[in-house]
């Protein structure tokens, strides 16, 4: 008992010295030891890595989960230290709602059953996500948050001791200069040396742990390539089930009857053209060219015209194009043979012929 006592004693007197001491400096009444500019670099490197650690902490974690809500009842699960319970996500949701409308509109409709493909595709999208987001926690954002719970508060403890130690041998070295008795003179020497040692065991401590900042950088560098590497797969993979799907509705018909109106009906069919690029289109040589174009070309008037293709202009020259409409028409001197001036009201450019087809 009389041992703590005086246990408590000594810790209140220490504190007092270290707040005495860091009062005066504020006042500027007591001088400071300065770290060495080494040290001071490494403390700033290790700051300067926590705090872009915590951020891109933050922007990943947004990025595998953009809903703020969710984001927070994931983390007071993680703080209770529950299990997240499953749930679908949006790309599921898609789907299920997809394959349901498909399943009601009839799987034997060419409209139902690519919904029910296009349903199972969204399924297969979410569960690609959920193994990324999962590959990408653990991968990635584990390492950086052991960073910050383990190893840099380890340096935050660390350097707040030599804070301490810093303080006690600047009060040490004042009473140094403030004793005037022998007896007193050399027990502040005493303590002096004693107080130097600990802080300059303890700067190296310190020293030791933040040069470890560098080993850290080589880890967060390989979880950055996991990082990496699981998104390049995550997209790859979603790429490949869409070019499936693609692949899959491409072989329905591209006309589509509509069951509610009569075959022969003009606005029962929604035609889907597919158009080549541009560049790969064939050219038309002046004498296998149409009467039709022969004769716009002979003349300064102009013609209406029957849009084939979608074509979306190169440049500000052009005009963009969208299948089915009907434009104006003409031939200009001077322009290449494979194009004509298109016009849609007060739109004017290029156009190019093949993707045309004039009308009488």
């Amino acid at each position: 008992m009389e041992f703590n006592v005086r246990r408590l004693a000594a810790d209140a007197g220490t504190f007092l010295s270290r707040a005495v001491q860091f009062t005066e400096e504020k006042f500027g009444q007591a001088e400071k030891t300065e770290l060495d500019a080494h040290l001071e670099t490494l403390l700033g490197r290790a700051e300067s890595t926590k705090h872009w650690t915590e951020k891109i902490m933050k922007q990943t974690e947004v990025v595998l989960q953009p809903n703020p809500n969710v984001r927070m009842e994931e983390f007071l699960y993680e703080m209770l230290d529950k299990k997240v319970p499953t749930r679908a996500n949006n790309h599921e949701l898609l789907g299920e709602c997809m394959i349901d409308s498909g399943h009601e509109f009839g799987p034997g409709t060419a409209y139902g059953s690519a919904l029910i493909k296009c349903g199972e595709t969204e399924k297969l999208l979410g569960s690609a996500e959920k193994e990324f987001i999962h590959s990408s926690a653990i991968n990635f954002l584990t390492p950086f948050r052991n960073f910050i719970e383990g190893d840099f508060k380890t340096i935050s403890k660390e350097r707040k001791l030599l804070q301490n130690k810093r303080l006690d041998l600047d009060a040490a070295k004042n009473r140094m200069k403030k004793a005037r008795a022998a007896d007193a003179r050399s027990a502040a020497e005493t303590e002096l040396r004693i107080a130097q040692s600990e802080f300059d065991r303890q700067a190296e401590i310190t020293r030791l742990l933040l040069e470890g900042i560098g080993s850290t950088h080589a880890h967060h560098l390989r979880c950055l390539n996991d990082f990496v590497d699981a998104q390049a797969a995550y997209y790859a993979q979603c790429y490949q089930y869409m070019v499936n799907l693609q692949k899959q509705l491409g072989s329905f018909p591209s006309t589509f009857t509509n069951n509610n109106q009569p075959s022969g009906s003009s606005s029962a069919s929604v035609s889907v053209p597919s158009a080549p690029p541009a560049a790969s289109l064939p050219t038309l040589p002046p004498n296998q060219a149409s009467p039709a174009l022969n004769e716009l070309r002979s003349t300064s008037g102009t013609r209406k015209a029957r849009v084939l293709y979608d074509y979306d202009a190169a440049s500000s020259s052009e005009l963009s194009l969208l299948a089915d409409e009907v434009i104006t028409v003409s031939s200009v001197p001077g322009m290449d043979s494979d194009w004509l001036m298109g016009q849609r009201g007060n739109q004017k450019g290029k156009v190019p012929i093949t993707y045309l087809e004039l009308l009488n």
